[in-house]
């Protein structure tokens, strides 16, 4: 009798909710959810989308750390693109990025198909390749830094082991940017490859059975399979990175102070010397949204450049 009582109320219940009013139900959940958000977004708002609506008034203003201020309108955007050296240093950073982007995303892709390879101890792969990327930049300049000095740094002495001989790999113009990229790679290539594991991880066996039946090789299964299943991870890789890199600053402040001869010097240092040493804050500003639209130009024109394939298919 009490299992038919329960019964019943369970259906009262029901029918109940499914006639309660529709505006009720959804202002509640609304509610529910919009007070999950909101610390969020008051977060966002007060530390992202204040400061960034304050930089872009301030670029308009002669603006110094001093306390001057006067308007200037678009004066700070001409007198920066008639700089040279702003444009060495955002050549620069393009030329860091070109040389640092593809070597970042081809390597975390073969790094993950090796991580992702059934064989014991696969763990220590996976656990080596990203270790590096928890180290904090001071780190890794001191430790590269060493590995770099031409007296006795170990690059040096293995070079001088093969017969080679030593190459100032900080000092000069010609080599201090590949330095710098060398360093990069082995630092952040755990990034990318975590992603590349991930989407390894999401693509069906039954694919590489089939092709396995078929007489497909190891090869023919990463050109015919791999490679299209991670079309999506390798356009998210792809547009992080070309962010990341052209917003680089720690690795070549550290390891070279943006020389020799401001060789190395990227645009976020050019910003930090102008706002911070120079104490133009107005003028950085400005600095900073001119590279805003770059990066954002960049990364509409990539992801118009991955979505054409998936379009046409």
């Amino acid at each position: 009798m009490s299992e038919m009582l329960i019964q019943q109320e369970a259906a009262q219940s029901a029918r109940q909710a499914r006639t309660a009013p529709q505006g009720k139900v959804n202002w509640r959940t609304q509610l529910t959810g919009w007070g999950f958000v909101l610390p969020f977004l008051i977060g966002y708002a007060i530390f992202t989308l204040w400061p960034v609506i304050l930089g872009f008034r301030m670029s308009f203003y002669n603006w110094s750390l001093n306390g001057v201020t006067r308007f200037l309108g678009l004066g700070n955007y001409q007198e920066l693109l008639s700089d040279a050296d702003f444009w060495n240093s955002l050549w620069h950073t393009i030329y860091f990025t070109i040389l640092s982007t593809p070597i970042l995303v081809i390597l975390a892709f073969f790094l993950a198909l090796l991580a992702n390879r059934q064989m014991p101890g696969r763990w220590i792969f996976r656990t080596a390749f990203f270790i590096p990327v928890a180290l904090p930049i001071a780190v890794t300049a001191i430790i590269w830094n060493w590995l770099y000095q031409p007296g006795f740094g170990l690059i040096n002495n293995m070079l001088a082991g093969i017969g080679l001989g030593p190459v100032d790999w900080l000092n000069d113009a010609h080599v201090a940017m590949i330095s710098i990229v060398i360093m990069t790679v082995w630092w952040t290539v755990g990034s990318n490859f975590l992603l590349y594991l991930a989407g390894l991880q999401q693509v069906p066996a039954e694919l590489y059975e089939a092709a396995a039946i078929d007489g497909a090789g190891s090869w023919a299964k990463t050109i015919s399979i791999t490679l299209p299943q991670l079309s999506r991870i390798t356009m998210l890789v792809v547009i992080l990175q070309v962010i990341a890199s052209l917003q680089v600053f720690g690795q070549m402040y550290l390891l070279t102070g943006g020389g020799p001869n401001f060789a190395t010097r990227s645009v976020v240092e050019y910003m930090y010397e102008t706002g911070f040493s120079s104490f133009r804050m107005g003028f950085a500003s400005a600095a900073s949204y001119i590279l805003f639209i770059l990066m954002l130009v960049i990364t509409v024109m990539q992801f118009v450049f991955f979505q054409r394939p998936q379009r046409r298919a």
